[in-house]
C-alpha cells in the first residue's frame, strides 16, 4: 500500500449544514444521515477511512454548496470565516493527519481575497476550493480580479468543485441521474474551467494555479480539439488552449477509478500535474486507495501521484 496525500476529502462544519442538506436531499436521500456523520467526523471514522486507503494526510474542503449558497454578502463573509476557524481547530487537533482549503465568500471580492490571505498566512491552509459559481456568477467575470491579483501573489491553488448549473440543460430534462455526478456537474465545471482559459484568464494573470477534479472534468481528453476549433474561430491568446491547460491546471483523480482515462490524463498533462483525490464520503476512499495502489503503473510514478505531487504542489510535509 503506498503512502498518500488524499484532495477532495469533504467536511461540514456546523453553521453551514443547512446550505448542504437541500442538496443532499434531492440527490441521495437515502444516504443523507450516512454523509452527514462521515462529514462532521473529525475522529475515528474518518482515520479509519483514511488508514483502510493508505492515506497519510487528508486536505479537508467543505461539502458544498457552501455560503456560495447564501444572498447575503455579508453573511456569506462571515460565516466562511467561522467555518475556516473551525477548519483551523480540528486540524490544530491532528495536524499530523490533516490540512485544510479555504471556504470563501465569492459574493465580495475584496473580503474573499482577505479572506484566502488570512487563511493562507496565519492559519497555514494551503489553498482554496470553490463551488463552481457564485449565483450565476462565474470565476471569469471582471468583477473578480481583485480576487485573482490576490491568490496570484500568494501562489495559492483554487480549486473549482462543481455544483449545480444556473439551468439545467434541455438535453438532460426527464433524466434526473444524469444531472448531478453521473454527468450534468462534470459538463458544468469543465466548461467553467474553459471560460477562464477563452476569456484571457491565464493571459491576465499568468501565476493562477487551477485545480480540478474527476480527472480534469474531461478537459485532457479534448486538448487537440480545443486548439483546432480555438484557430477556427480566430481566438486571440498568447498560446492554444491545450498550453494553459498543461501549464496552469493540475487534476486530481476523485471518483475516477479507472486506469484508462487515468493513463490518458498522465500522457496528456505530464506525470507531476496528476494527484491522488478520493471524495470522502461520497466515494470509497478505500476504493479509491486500492484503485491507486493496483493501477498499472511503475512504482516512482505511482508515488509522485499518491503523494509526491501534492506534498511538492501544495506544500505538505508528510
Amino acid at each position: 500500500m503506498v503512502k498518500k496525500i488524499a484532495l477532495e476529502e469533504h467536511f461540514l462544519s456546523p453553521g453551514l449544514v443547512d446550505y448542504w442538506r437541500p442538496t443532499m436531499t434531492e440527490v441521495a436521500p437515502q444516504r443523507g444521515e450516512y454523509f452527514f456523520r462521515n462529514l462532521t467526523d473529525f475522529g475515528e471514522l474518518r482515520l479509519q477511512s483514511m488508514d483502510g486507503a493508505g492515506i497519510a494526510r487528508s486536505v479537508l474542503s467543505i461539502a458544498g454548496p457552501g455560503v456560495q449558497a447564501e444572498r447575503d454578502a455579508a453573511t456569506a463573509t462571515r460565516r466562511a470565516r467561522e467555518s475556516n476557524d473551525f477548519l483551523a481547530r480540528e486540524i490544530e487537533k491532528r495536524p499530523d493527519r490533516y490540512s485544510g482549503f479555504a471556504h470563501l465568500a465569492m459574493q465580495d471580492a475584496k473580503s474573499a481575497a482577505d479572506e484566502l490571505e488570512r487563511c493562507i498566512r496565519d492559519l497555514k491552509f494551503c489553498g482554496a476550493m470553490i463551488n463552481g459559481h457564485t449565483h450565476g456568477q462565474y470565476l471569469d467575470d471582471a468583477a473578480l480580479y481583485p480576487f485573482w491579483e490576490r491568490a496570484d501573489a500568494l501562489g495559492a491553488p483554487i480549486y473549482i468543485h462543481p455544483t449545480d448549473p444556473v439551468a439545467q440543460p434541455s438535453v438532460l430534462s426527464g433524466y434526473k441521474v444524469l444531472m448531478r455526478p453521473m454527468w450534468g456537474w462534470g459538463f458544468e465545471t469543465g466548461s467553467h474551467a474553459l471560460r477562464l482559459i477563452v476569456s484571457g484568464h491565464f493571459d491576465r494573470f499568468p501565476r493562477s494555479r487551477l485545480m480540478l477534479g474527476h480527472l480534469g472534468e474531461t478537459l485532457p481528453f479534448l486538448l487537440w480539439r480545443f486548439d483546432s476549433r480555438a484557430r477556427f474561430h480566430g481566438l486571440k491568446l498568447k498560446k492554444p488552449p491545450s498550453e494553459y491547460i498543461r501549464e496552469n491546471v493540475t487534476v486530481t483523480t476523485s471518483g475516477m477509478c479507472s486506469a484508462e482515462p487515468l493513463n490518458c490524463t498522465i500522457a496528456a498533462l505530464g506525470r507531476e500535474r496528476v494527484m491522488f483525490g478520493a471524495d470522502h464520503p461520497f466515494e470509497s476512499a478505500q476504493e479509491a486507495g486500492e484503485f491507486l495502489d493496483h493501477a498499472p503503473l511503475v512504482d516512482n510514478l505511482r508515488a509522485d501521484i499518491a503523494f509526491n505531487n501534492a506534498a511538492r504542489y501544495l506544500g505538505l510535509a508528510s
